[in-house]
């Protein structure tokens, strides 16, 4: 044994060449504080070691390295600006000592390297990777750049455009693309692995491979002349800038700080990158994105807890209704390996749910993602039928039918008489209340809500909703089974609308308001947007939704909440529906739609929506960009705030990442409290005064004025 610590251990693989093993406590390695200052002692004795001829570093788990310890790190970020580039710089020099040993190195990569962990492998001399590795550099997803040279080392060894793509993206990149642009050495399968390294080494140390020269391209400025590398980064700016709009200074700071070192020696460029990384660490952007990070951990470990607690082991699950949801849901499953039927009436929906499942899949076979065997394998896994009898071996049954209560009742009751004892039954409806639908049930305990997102494959968020009286035991079952889907299970109590819709249809009554008293609602959508930083304005994601859906859910929630939600007089959504403009699905909405080359859909301006809107939209008004947002954020903010002061919703984590994944609240904002932290509670609430006139949906809660005046956080400051 050459060199032991609690995160590595260092010892002679083969004659003169060493292995430098990871084996960080726990089921990944992470990179913590304590690990690079044992790394540090440990490289400086190796470097002296004239035993040593070449060295590879190797991990002992599924993965190589996962990146930093982030809970570790973020304390960290709240120093002042020069002690936290001294700490980054003592960082660096870690990845510095590996770069500058006397000998050939070599990272053999398993599973993920990412971060930090892709940062290290930068820093060796080759890099050997199994086939089913993955590479990449997600820190702008915290609102930071890389911090331990990889916006040095990454562009020296792809080429800047490469680079900036990967960084700016926070991409994971599988091996054989990392092997095409040069990242990878080689790609060689999980068993060939360590000898492909150590044959690799060996090569380098006989001096068949030139590893010196290879180091030295790392060390010097990038090989691009003064015209490409204006082309080059003023490209990349110009995209970055139009995909974040100016809301993520992250990307556009990684691709400045590789502009600004482009001429630099490593050492020079290294300095930048520690500057640079310090101004991010402290931005509202970087707390509000890391927050999100933790609140994700905290939603995931939650989740665990149920599943591990359920007994309904799910061999078999079922979805009644094969349209848009009930499809997605059986792709889904099959994709992730549960089994599923999917049952309907007509052959019609089910030949249609089993055609969306072979185009996802098919999709995936053309991007070279998925064998054509394994798509095979997945259709395999979803049985369309007509008949109710094949639910019988179905440990879970997803209803998904038409959004009508006495409908779902009827067919729930019918589930449940036929259905064998254990079978968990769960309703995926988005405002109908869960308690409403069980009163038809003889045994509600097996019952509750499973809220899914359209579309279900790209949407993580599953919203699971406990009934007055369904079981910890369905809860439990259920969240493992949203697991099992790959998706983000939140458990929220029981009212109309549930956490999402009930907080999202407030943010559609500010918009309307605003569009009756005269404002330009492509203008709304353009601040919510550009300024706010929604995906969608509140007009366009009502198209997107569907003005008929939405016209049926404001009855719902008119029905449960009359004070603050009873449906306006003057509805731009209840005009639309009565013209049965429904949006996307029928291309005529609050804009109009095409189909374009691609075959997706393009609004564009529509003169007949402004003229069905006339008669009751007051003579056009310029509205400030601040109050345009206070006036639609307001009520869903408030609204939020109400559902956890109801127990609706268990945390402010919760809350935030149901709007995130939910409805894309934006990232870097990171949720409705996260925003509240940032922008103060009373102020919020003195906003909210000003609009109280509005009516009750921007007025507050007396426990949120309380809250206010003893000056609440949701969120504790680390420091």
């Amino acid at each position: 044994m050459l060199y032991k610590s609690d995160s590595f251990e260092v010892s002679f693989l083969k004659e003169n060449i060493a292995e430098f093993k990871f084996c960080v406590a726990g089921s990944v390695n992470t990179l913590s504080q304590k690990t690079l200052s044992d790394c540090a002692a440990a490289l400086k004795e190796l470097a002296a070691n004239t035993d040593i001829k070449g060295m590879i570093f190797t991990s002992d788990k599924e993965h190589f390295i996962i990146g930093a310890d982030i809970f570790e790190f973020l304390p960290t970020f709240t120093k002042p600006e020069e002690e936290l580039v001294v700490w980054i710089k003592n960082a660096t020099d870690v990845f510095d000592a590996i770069e500058d040993l006397p000998f050939p190195t070599l990272s053999a990569i398993n599973g993920m390297a990412l971060g930090g962990g892709c940062e290290w492998a930068l820093a060796t001399d080759y890099r050997v990777a199994s086939e089913t590795a993955k590479m990449g550099l997600p820190e702008v997803k915290l609102g930071i750049m890389p911090g331990f040279g990889g916006t040095v080392r990454l562009p020296r060894i792809i080429g800047a455009d490469n680079a900036m793509m990967w960084i700016t993206s926070g991409a994971e990149n599988r091996a054989a693309d990392a092997l095409k642009v040069g990242a990878f050495d080689a790609v060689v399968s999980a068993d060939k692995l360590l000898e492909s390294s150590v044959s690799t080494l060996e090569l380098a140390i006989a001096g068949k491979l030139d590893w010196q020269a290879k180091r030295n391209v790392k060390l010097q400025p990038l090989k691009l002349n003064r015209v490409e590398q204006g082309m080059s980064f003023a490209m990349a700016e110009g995209m970055v800038m139009g995909k974040t709009k100016g809301h993520y200074p992250a990307p556009v700071m990684a691709v400045r700080t590789i502009k600004a070192a482009a001429n630099c020696t490593r050492d020079e460029a290294m300095a930048i990158e520690n500057a640079n990384f310090a101004k991010l660490a402290r931005t509202p952007e970087a707390a509000a994105q890391t927050g999100i990070f933790l609140a994700d951990q905290y939603i995931k470990g939650k989740a665990r807890k149920f599943a591990k607690h359920s007994d309904v082991e799910i061999k078999q699950a079922a979805v009644l209704g094969a349209g848009i949801m009930g499809g997605g849901i059986a792709y889904q499953s099959a994709y992730k390996g549960t089994p599923i039927i999917m049952k309907d009436i007509q052959q019609d929906a089910l030949d249609l749910g089993m055609g969306e499942a072979s185009k996802l899949l098919g999709a995936k076979v053309k991007r070279g993602h998925m064998p054509m065997e394994k798509m095979l394998a997945t259709l395999s896994k979803i049985k369309p039928t007509l008949n109710e009898s094949d639910l019988q071996s179905a440990n879970i049954i997803v209803e998904a039918v038409v959004e009508n209560p006495k409908v779902k009742q009827a067919v729930l009751a019918d589930l449940e008489k036929n259905m064998p004892e254990g079978t968990v039954l769960t309703s995926n409806t988005s405002t109908i209340c869960i308690d409403l639908l069980a009163e038809a049930l003889d045994k509600p305990e097996n019952f509750c809500g499973m809220h899914f997102f359209n579309p279900v494959p790209k949407m993580p968020l599953v919203e699971i909703i406990r009934g007055a009286k369904t079981s910890d035991k369905t809860i439990n079952a259920v969240v493992d089974y949203a697991l099992k889907l790959g998706k983000s299970p939140i458990v929220v109590n029981d009212c109309p609308g549930f956490f999402v819709n009930r907080v999202l249809f407030p943010y559609f009554a500010g918009f309307s308001k605003l569009v009756v008293e005269g404002a330009n609602f492509a203008k709304v959508d353009k601040v919510m947007e550009n300024v706010f930083g929604w995906p969608m304005g509140p007009a366009y994601l009502l198209d997107v939704v569907g003005i008929d859906t939405a016209f049926h859910c404001t009855g719902v929630m008119a029905d449960g909440f009359p004070e603050r939600m009873a449906r306006a007089d003057k509805d731009p959504v209840t005009i639309f529906a009565n013209e049965k403009r429904f949006g996307q699905k029928n291309k005529a909405g609050f804009y109009k739609y095409e189909t374009d080359r691609r075959g997706r859909l393009k609004k564009s301006h529509d003169e007949t929506a402004i003229e069905l809107l006339s008669p009751i939209t007051d003579a056009p008004k310029e509205f400030d960009k601040q109050e345009i947002i206070d006036r639609c954020m307001i009520p869903m903010i408030n609204e939020v705030l109400l559902c956890l002061q109801e127990g609706i919703v268990a945390s402010p984590q919760e809350a935030d990442m149901a709007l995130v994944y939910g409805v894309g609240f934006p990232p870097f904002r990171g949720g409705a409290f996260r925003y509240l932290d940032q922008t103060g509670l009373a102020n919020f609430v003195a906003a909210a005064d000003k609009y109280a006139h509005l009516g009750a949906i921007y007025q507050v809660s007396e426990q949120t004025r309380k809250w206010a005046e003893e000056g609440r956080v949701f969120y504790k400051v680390e420091g």
